[in-house]
């Protein structure tokens, strides 16, 4: 009788860099790891003082599928189910965008230019992940965040939870849900890719993320065509607009935010040096 293969801890992480790395995935190892963590249930340094312990049939099980998930490009984030944002765990799944870095400066500029919001609205709140955040850094102030998508507002709404804030999410279109009210500051990350370079996209955002929350019209500006001049008649006097830009979009985005009567415009880089946020007062 062949005797069975037996799969320790290190013998798997090799094996599936080794994959991984074949399948185009960058930093095959560290990935191998966290799936495994999420396998067996230990952390990594777990995983280092097991590496001679035999993985259980049912550990083996879970994590050959999340590897097959893995290379097809599936992001590591939707298999694994969750994203750190802000020093926050967040779930992520495919009716969301995955919360990335860069936006965390959304959220700095955000609370160190109005840490006195009693009001604040966030426009396509996707994960939640900046309602959140700015509900967990600004405690006094009453978020609340709308989005067109259904599915995507049950995911803020367990992240809400799971974070312990009481955010307001709304359903529909922009400023739709919240008709007739004023805030104090406005927020949003809108789709931002032109259409032409959706195709040019790593597969993992382009094969997995949703496509709405990615795609920003011709020139991917689209989006704040609608937004900039729609925002004045919900900003209350003294209110601000700030939102996230794609790269080289600062200037134009600026451009509309002049054009519709908002002043102190400034523009914020993210850790890359990237002009990821711009914004303006409004002055009633």
């Amino acid at each position: 009788m062949m005797q069975q293969e037996i799969w320790t801890t290190l013998k798997v992480l090799d094996w599936t860099k080794e994959y991984l790395a074949a399948k185009g995935i960058k930093n095959s190892r560290l990935e191998a790891e966290w799936m495994l963590c999420e396998a067996t249930g230990l952390d990594r340094v777990g995983l280092y003082l097991n590496f001679e312990k035999p993985l259980s049939e049912g550990e083996l099980t879970a994590y050959r599928a999340m590897v097959t998930r893995r290379a097809r490009h599936e992001p590591l984030q939707y298999i694994l189910g969750s994203q750190e944002f802000c020093g926050l765990e967040f779930e992520v799944t495919p009716d969301v965008l995955i919360p990335r870095y860069d936006t965390e400066t959304l959220v700095e500029e955000a609370v160190a230019r109005m840490p006195a919001s009693r009001s604040i609205l966030d426009i396509g709140v996707g994960s939640g992940c900046i309602a959140v955040a700015l509900a967990k850094r600004l405690p006094n102030a009453m978020v609340t965040g709308t989005d067109i998508s259904e599915p995507a507002l049950a995911v803020a709404r367990r992240n809400a939870l799971r974070n312990g804030v009481d955010v307001e999410f709304l359903a529909g279109s922009m400023f739709e849900p919240v008709g007739g009210r004023r805030f104090d500051l406005i927020v949003s990350n809108p789709p931002y890719i032109p259409s032409a370079d959706i195709e040019g996209l790593q597969p993992e955002v382009r094969d997995y993320e949703p496509r709405g929350a990615l795609d920003g019209g011709p020139d991917g500006l689209d989006a704040y065509r609608m937004l900039v001049p729609a925002v004045p008649a919900c900003l209350n006097p003294g209110g601000r607009l700030l939102v996230e830009v794609g790269i080289g979009q600062a200037a134009p985005v600026l451009e509309m935010f002049g054009v519709n009567g908002f002043t102190e415009l400034f523009s914020a880089r993210d850790p890359a040096g990237i002009e990821r946020v711009v914004g303006g007062h409004w002055h009633g």
